[in-house]
């Protein structure tokens, strides 16, 4: 090979080095819009079961609120229901107790009426003379025995002056006798002759006399000095002594 060969064949390098350097462009882009068609993306199953365990437990959580929520409503009605029970029970009792204080008073005073009752039944009262009548003159006189074992209510009243006495028997014998003898008219000797208790020219006499209530043995007399009328109010009690009493004793 001679040298003028490999001058033509070698190229220089002041032209390779002169040569512009080639310009790099894009590819061109797609002519298409990257939303004009949906490309259908998948979901992992890890993530599709984490997603149908939340919605589950949602469901769930949301029957439970209903269901405590319903729980809650009906004890409120239950509540509701047994306050209004309670303030009727409560209004009930109230008039129980209110009727239980007017039946407590109405027994009171049915045990004191019994009570009263039983004390009339041991010791009744009755009336024994009531009736109006006339002394006419100093020489007339009214006569009531007193009875044995009563306590003797003695309630006069007089439209004139009058005499009262409570004479045993023995002192009642001896006024007949002063009479009977001339010492004195009726209206003197009944109350000058002897007397246990006595009431002279009065128009009232209001006296318990209890010596009789182991003793029948006295009289009441009554006599005026002219013409009165009397109207008793004479009642006696039984009341029986544990012993003789006045004269018996």
């Amino acid at each position: 090979m001679d040298s003028t060969e490999m001058e033509t064949t070698s190229t220089p390098t002041d032209e390779i080095n002169a040569r512009p350097a080639e310009t790099y462009e894009p590819a061109p882009a797609p002519s298409h819009s990257a939303f004009d068609s949906w490309t259908p993306a998948r979901i992992p199953g890890g993530r599709r079961l984490w997603t149908a365990a939340l919605a589950a437990a949602l469901l769930v959580s949301a029957a439970g609120i209903g269901l405590l929520y319903l729980d809650d409503s009906n004890n409120q009605a239950t509540i509701r229901s047994l306050n209004s029970k309670n303030q009727s029970l409560t209004g009930r009792t109230q008039n129980l107790e209110d009727q239980l204080t007017v039946t407590q008073g109405k027994l009171t005073a049915s045990q004191a009426q019994v009570d009263s009752l039983s004390a009339e039944l041991k010791h009744p009262t009755l009336g024994v003379w009531n009736v109006p009548m006339t002394i006419h003159n100093s020489t007339e006189f009214l006569s009531s025995t007193v009875p044995d074992t009563f306590t003797y209510h003695l309630k006069l009243k007089s439209s004139g002056p009058m005499s009262v006495s409570i004479l045993s028997t023995s002192q009642f014998k001896d006024a007949i006798l002063c009479v009977n003898n001339g010492r004195g008219n009726t209206n003197w000797c009944m109350h000058h002759s002897g007397a246990t208790k006595g009431w002279l020219g009065v128009t009232s006499v209001n006296e318990d006399f209890d010596l009789a209530t182991g003793c029948a043995a006295y009289l009441a007399v009554i006599t005026a000095p002219s013409q009165v009328t009397v109207t008793p109010d004479v009642s006696v009690t039984y009341n029986p002594a544990a012993a003789p009493t006045g004269t018996c004793g």
